[in-house]
């Protein structure tokens, strides 16, 4: 029953009756019930309780503990049969890159608590500053609404960087929620990402080039490697193919970092003064804007350089 009908039902049925009940109550009696219904209805009075509500009960606690930076990551799910449908470039496809730096932009751009996220093939981390209270620091709320954001940002700019090329079917996303009580674990979780992508990166660049440019099938490719360190491959890349690993793109070896900046934007504005003529007039602003950093965040450099970053962090 709606609030509308609720409040029909009380003034058609239980008004008249309560009326001649108090109305034998004397004139106290009637004042009162005269100020109770003039009082505004409301859906939480006992009136409009339903009992069906102990249902919520059942609803599981799901808070992130308080003073943790909260991190929610997401991974493709099942990409590698996605991008081979989508013919995505190998070992990386500069366009579902930028796709994916684009939709991260997107979810930081609604959440002005994230402040730094990374990300890498088809995964992006989010992190939450330690004092973020958005939707009550529950973990179901901030990773649902982290997943949706990103996965509808995905297919909404699909075109911007594919062009005419088709979206054969919808992406997905799943996630994780992680809590990281000091910048130090938050750190260190964001360079394992980073040693991750570099890992992946110069096994995929190796493996390609032996494919694209050595004539390897795969199943002879993937022998090649079995058993390799870095200084391995790295010498396959160089000594056989003239391929310097480090002069890779700094995109595909280190992954991308978005954090927040603020920028001075100047803007000319029509301006008339009294007694004088309408005239444009420069105007600077500051505003904070979502800036992708292609670098390294093992290190203390990127970390110095933005100290901001992790500003609360006290």
């Amino acid at each position: 029953m709606g609030r509308n009908e609720d409040k029909a039902a009380w003034e058609e049925f239980f008004l008249p009756g309560l009326w001649m009940l108090i109305g034998r109550l004397g004139a106290a009696g009637s004042s009162c019930l005269a100020a109770a219904s003039l009082r505004p209805f409301s859906s939480s009075s006992a009136m409009a309780k339903s009992k069906f509500e102990y249902v919520r009960s059942f609803e599981t606690d799901d808070t992130c503990l308080r003073n943790c930076y909260i991190v929610v990551r997401l991974d493709g799910r099942n990409f590698h049969k996605f991008a081979e449908q989508h013919q995505f470039a190998k070992p990386n496809d500069d366009r579902a890159l930028g796709l994916m730096s684009k939709s991260a932009s997107s979810v930081m751009e609604g959440l002005e608590d994230i402040t730094i996220a990374y990300g890498q093939s088809d995964e992006f981390s989010f992190v939450f500053k330690r004092t973020t209270t958005w939707f009550k620091r529950r973990a179901s709320k901030l990773l649902t609404h982290v997943a949706s954001q990103f996965s509808s940002s995905y297919v909404f700019y699909w075109k911007e960087f594919f062009g005419e090329q088709p979206l054969l079917y919808p992406p997905g996303f799943d996630g994780r929620v992680v809590l990281y009580p000091t910048g130090r674990n938050l750190r260190d979780y964001l360079s394992w990402r980073q040693a991750d992508c570099h890992i992946n990166n110069l096994y995929n660049t190796v493996f390609w080039t032996l494919i694209q440019k050595g004539g390897l099938t795969t199943t002879q490719a993937e022998d090649r490697l079995k058993g390799t360190l870095a200084s391995d491959k790295n010498e396959i890349l160089f000594s056989e193919f003239d391929i310097n690993y480090n002069n890779e793109s700094a995109l595909h070896r280190k992954g991308t970092t978005l954090i927040w900046e603020k920028r001075d934007e100047t803007v000319s504005k029509r301006i008339k003064r009294p007694n004088e003529e309408e005239k444009q007039v420069p105007v600077t602003r500051s505003r904070r804007k979502v800036e992708a950093y292609h670098c390294d965040i093992i290190g203390d450099q990127f970390w110095e350089e933005h100290p901001d970053v992790l500003q609360d962090d006290t």
